[in-house]
């Protein structure tokens, strides 16, 4: 098998339905599977995958952790594809996106077309804002040519070889922490981090009406930066800057 899809799913059905299906109505599945990793507890989506899945779709329960990295990694545990592209549960994807083979063991990641279908957020620059690290870069209104090099793209869209997956660190839990960290390790690991023009993709962000399924707790967003600078050997004192130095030392007293 060539493609595993796969995405991660917290009580959000509807989303999962529509994004599942518009991957099954407008894209070549000959040599894909799509693996959903449910972190919630649905049995509406599990009967909906066993029942109308006609054997593309895979439903995996995983509760014992609640987290969106958690979630994701296990995507690769199950992956039966040689490539796995991990999206979120709110996302549209341009035909022919998966229509190439990765090269080598890197990360591939994609042009986000915005709601105007008119223009793209192509990359994040790595700079700290709004308790992130990480800010849009410009704007663009063409796409270049070929695949080019970049810090970080949103962690909702990436693909890579299964074999080469680097993995989330173990202890992250709930949301945040994720991009940024995740392109760090693949660096720090000898790799690189590009952008494919041909992978254009669209998501619904949670300031378009949408709300985060996710419980969004402050205290975890810090915890996984923490865990992910340290592995990384990164200098934590960013984090401090950005939060606070009650908040951090809250948050990291709660680690392990």
């Amino acid at each position: 098998m060539k493609w595993t899809i796969g995405m991660p799913s917290f009580n959000n059905f509807t989303e999962v339905y529509f994004t599942v299906q518009s991957i099954r109505m407008y894209h070549n599945l000959e040599d894909y599977e799509i693996v959903i990793i449910d972190n919630f507890g649905d049995d509406c989506l599990k009967q909906f995958c066993q029942q109308s899945g006609n054997g593309i779709l895979k439903y995996y329960r995983y509760t014992d952790i609640s987290g969106v990295s958690y979630a994701k990694n296990k995507i690769f545990e199950v992956a039966k594809g040689d490539y796995v592209l991990v999206i979120d549960s709110h996302i549209l994807m341009k035909p022919g996106v998966l229509d190439f083979t990765p090269p080598g063991d890197d990360m591939i990641q994609g042009p986000l077309l915005r709601a105007d279908n008119e223009s793209y957020m192509c990359e994040w620059l790595p700079q700290w804002r709004s308790k992130m690290w990480g800010i849009w870069a410009p704007v663009r209104k063409e796409l270049p040519t070929a695949p080019w090099e970049i810090w970080a793209m949103g962690a909702g869209f990436f693909a890579c070889k299964r074999t080469s997956w680097l993995g989330f660190n173990k202890n992250f839990k709930g949301f945040g922490g994720e991009t940024g960290y995740i392109q760090e390790k693949y660096r720090k690991a000898g790799r690189k981090v590009w952008c494919y023009p041909n992978m254009v993709w669209m998501h619904l962000f949670y300031n378009q009406g949408r709300k985060i399924p996710y419980r969004l707790d402050q205290n975890d967003r810090i915890r996984n930066y923490l865990y992910g600078f340290e592995e990384l050997g990164l200098d934590t004192e960013p984090i401090y800057k950005e939060f606070g130095m009650n908040l951090v030392k809250t948050a990291k007293a709660s680690m392990r």
